[in-house]
């Protein structure tokens, strides 16, 4: 049975006092560390034996499934190696692992052009690989009093109501991609997040990919429809109190505060998020990129109807070669670790668990980083 739990106070403080990425290695070996779980790793893979601690840093979004990917690597080497990953936000994890202070970054966004070769020389004259680990849906999220059955919409029906054209519950547009459900003559409330969001930028990358109308861009939701709200705890949690209200969150957050989540028509009919759905989209992924670099090209990912595709990628950026031999085994061995639990204990953290051809892109790549 798969066990989450936390990691020591101790382990923690020592490394968070250790200013080093890498505090400590053995010798490689067939074998895990003594006293470690057994776990069953992808493509043959063993632990190398590698201990000591392993620091990266970046997005505050897979900060739940870094905790639990660190517990299980931990535990499946007795406690002998373990992450210590710090949720600085995107831009700090890219800009520290370009400095070589981090191992690898987690980063909702791909490197930024002027980083690319710089990220080569701190690889050792290797290229920077972009691997999209974490996958958080983004669920548009709802209150609607006296409504039981899930609202259908298709994303020119989001897009309006998002712009303000739509304003009321019954509108026409929506009853009729929703036959049958009697819909209140409730008014609209657009909540969106009044911070600078990552989720805000893919929201509105995804409306303008599925519509071409969506004008709005950026980390900046337009603020003359609804009202803001800090945070996705915080667009949730204003969207329980307003009948009516509607919302753009990380699933976790919909479900978590009990939110209606609308079925989307990408244009294959309303379509639940779920692990299945969002799976498909995941198989038809393009990049922009090649080989084991895998930058998710979002505007094909956005604009196609396979399974649900509103969909967040964060990656984790690591060097394809030039890590010392002891950093690359746990690099490795983490991420190894990591693939092995795509299981209920992500999902529970928010996220949704990689399977298919996405999660052979990910072995395949892991396999091939050098030291």
């Amino acid at each position: 049975m798969i066990r989450n739990f936390k990691r020591s106070a101790a382990v923690i403080g020592a490394v968070a006092a250790s200013s080093l990425a890498l505090v400590a290695c053995s010798d490689s070996s067939e074998d895990s560390a003594d006293g470690g779980s057994a776990v069953e790793l992808p493509g043959g893979y063993t632990l190398s034996g590698a201990t000591g601690g392993l620091v990266a840093e970046g997005a505050s979004s897979q900060q739940n499934a870094m905790d639990y990917f660190g517990a299980m690597y931990q535990e499946a080497t007795g406690g002998d190696a373990y992450l210590e990953y710090n949720p600085t936000g995107s831009g700090s994890g890219r800009t520290n692992f370009v400095a070589g202070q981090v191992v690898f970054a987690g980063s909702d966004s791909p490197l930024e052009e002027d980083q690319v070769d710089a990220a080569a020389e701190r690889c050792g004259g290797n290229e920077a690989w972009h691997l999209p680990f974490v996958i958080g849906p983004v669920a548009v999220a709802y209150n609607l009093e006296g409504v039981e059955e899930p609202i259908n919409l298709t994303t020119e029906t989001l897009a309006k109501i998002f712009a303000g054209d739509i304003t009321k519950w019954n509108d026409e547009a929506i009853a009729s991609e929703n036959e049958g459900v009697e819909l209140p003559d409730t008014d609209i409330s657009v909540v969106y997040r009044s911070d600078e969001s990552g989720t805000s930028d893919n929201f509105q990358k995804f409306l303008s990919a599925s519509t071409g109308e969506w004008e709005g861009e950026g980390t900046n939701f337009p603020t003359d429809v609804g009202e803001g709200a800090n945070g996705s705890s915080g667009v949730a949690t204003q969207v329980q109190q307003i009948d009516g209200g509607i919302t753009y969150v990380e699933h976790s957050h919909a479900a978590d505060s009990g939110l209606g989540i609308a079925n989307i028509d990408f244009g294959q009919g309303p379509t639940e998020l779920n692990e299945e759905t969002v799976g498909q989209a995941l198989e038809n992924m393009e990049f922009t990129t090649e080989g084991n670099n895998m930058v998710v090209d979002s505007d094909a990912l956005f604009a196609s109807d396979a399974g649900y595709p509103l969909i967040l990628t964060t990656y984790e950026i690591v060097c394809s070669g030039g890590y010392s031999e002891e950093e690359a085994n746990l690099v490795k061995d983490f991420l190894m670790t990591a693939l092995a639990y795509q299981d209920e204990g992500l999902s529970e953290s928010g996220h949704i668990p990689v399977t298919g051809g996405h999660y052979d892109r990910l072995v395949e790549a892991v396999q091939a980083i050098n030291g």
